[in-house]
């Protein structure tokens, strides 16, 4: 596969996965039930959330992602973890593994960017044997990552299908039908905190998550100011702290499938 930077090789995305959302890979790890000696593939894996999970409890693990330039923060927390992981890059739409290869297949908030929706379907499906598990960690429309999302539409051409579908049931049994005997959706949340109240908020995202970093950087003076009030306006409408930290409950689905 040719090298090609994306978004996602902007900012620090490791930084924004451990201080936010690094509790995706302890969450994904149980529901999964993953244990020693099973084969785990973890797709749009970042910094390896939850492949550094699967592979403390004793898995083989490969972690692949669009986006090489995560692995080496994955390497050294591997390194760290004492724990051995296989990195490959590739695309969640044309994953370059055999049918069947693996016994788990996961993905925690990741293969939602991916733009089309049925390919990832069905390539997570082609790549777990018969009776092995899939694993998704998505985000909900209803809850506070919808109305972030929403902060693009004004400033991005719409995409043919929105990560924030990967929320809603109705869609991922679409997506999966038949191929899968059990269909398990839970929706559950968790909640994002940073020191310093709202405008600490905005600008940690604004440091660290790579598609709000492009955006800003894409944008003249005036539209820049313009999606600042905009997302500040947006952090305030879901702050629930009392104190001096911003605290925003985010909802989320967590979908487990057995492969049929």
């Amino acid at each position: 596969m040719e090298q090609t930077q994306t978004v996602w090789a902007l900012g620090d995305y490791h930084r924004f996965a451990r201080e936010l959302v690094w509790g995706f890979g302890p969450a994904l790890v149980q529901a999964c039930e993953i244990s020693a000696g099973e084969r785990v593939l973890d797709v749009a894996a970042g910094t390896g959330n939850v492949a550094l999970r699967a592979a403390l409890e004793g898995a083989i693990v490969v972690a692949c992602d669009l986006e090489p330039a995560q692995f080496e923060a994955g390497r050294r927390e591997a390194a760290a973890a004492g724990v051995e992981i296989e990195w490959v890059q590739a695309d969640a739409q044309a994953l370059p593994f055999a049918d069947g290869e693996f016994d788990i297949v996961t993905s925690a908030a990741g293969a939602i960017f991916a733009p089309d929706h049925q390919a990832v379907a069905d390539e997570l499906t082609r790549v777990c044997r018969p009776g092995g598990t899939i694993g998704l960690l998505t985000f909900t429309p209803e809850g506070m990552a919808g109305d972030f999302f929403a902060l693009f539409d004004p400033y991005v051409p719409p995409p043919e299908q929105r990560p924030i579908e990967w929320g809603v049931e109705t869609h991922v049994r679409e997506l999966f039908g038949d191929r899968v005997s059990a269909l398990e959706m839970t929706r559950s949340s968790y909640v994002e905190s940073r020191p310093g109240g709202p405008q600490a908020f905005l600008d940690f995202y604004k440091a660290t998550f790579g598609p709000m970093v492009a955006l800003y950087g894409a944008l003249d003076e005036a539209r820049g100011a313009e999606l600042d009030r905009a997302a500040l306006e947006f952090v305030r409408r879901w702050d629930r702290g009392t104190g001096d930290a911003a605290e925003l409950p985010v909802e989320y689905l967590l979908i487990v499938a057995r492969r049929a």
